[in-house]
């Protein structure tokens, strides 16, 4: 693959811990996430204003970015790539997040000065949707349960009980920066074994 030969020594280097992450190096993909972890999420909660909420996304574009990496090439730099794609995760976030803002008590005016109202369906579930979301619920917890007790109780923290990672950390009595990784191994093994289930469906 052609390599741009304007990178820099820092971007061939990133370029060398791709390659080897795309061989299944696990060192490789811990070292390209501890380069950019910091500035990542800190362009992250610029954007979210919320550490918590910049704590996921940053996880998630990682997890993202590594799915990926076959589709990135040496034609630019990798923190190019790996920003534009966290930045691209985070958007699409906020507009979900607006779109569940959006206010329903009242319209607004178009260009024409005519008022507009905002038709959005309610928010309570009726009977067949609060059933399937009592499965989905259901099926995760099941899910849950099949990981090894550390990793189900962080899941249990903090998508069920809704704990932020501070108050996950004070629970469990363990070092922020190991609640976070261990987290991360957690959502990297729910994934396996849902696509598994998937699978055997």
């Amino acid at each position: 693959m052609q390599i741009n030969p304007n990178l820099s020594d820092k971007a061939r280097k990133d370029y060398d811990l791709v390659l080897r992450a795309q061989q299944g190096d696990q060192m490789a993909y811990a070292e390209l996430m501890e380069r950019y972890r910091d500035s990542i999420f800190h362009m992250i909660n610029k954007m979210v204003f919320s550490s918590d909420d910049a704590e996921d996304l940053t996880i998630e574009a990682f997890g993202k970015a590594f799915q990926r990496l076959e589709q990135y090439t040496p034609a630019f730099a990798f923190s190019t790539w790996l920003f534009k794609l966290a930045s691209n995760h985070t958007i699409d976030f906020i507009r979900k997040k607006k779109l569940n803002a959006l206010s329903l008590d009242r319209g607004f005016e178009n260009e024409d000065g005519e008022s507009v109202e905002i038709h959005v369906r309610d928010n309570e579930l009726d009977p067949v949707e609060a059933l399937q979301k009592k499965e989905r619920v259901a099926r995760m917890r099941e899910v849950v349960s099949a990981l090894k007790p550390r990793y189900r109780r962080l899941v249990e923290l903090r998508y069920f009980e809704e704990l932020s990672y501070d108050e996950i950390a004070q629970e469990l009595d363990l070092p922020l920066g190991t609640i976070k990784a261990q987290l991360f191994r957690a959502r990297d093994i729910l994934a396996e074994v849902m696509k598994e289930a998937r699978e055997a469906i």
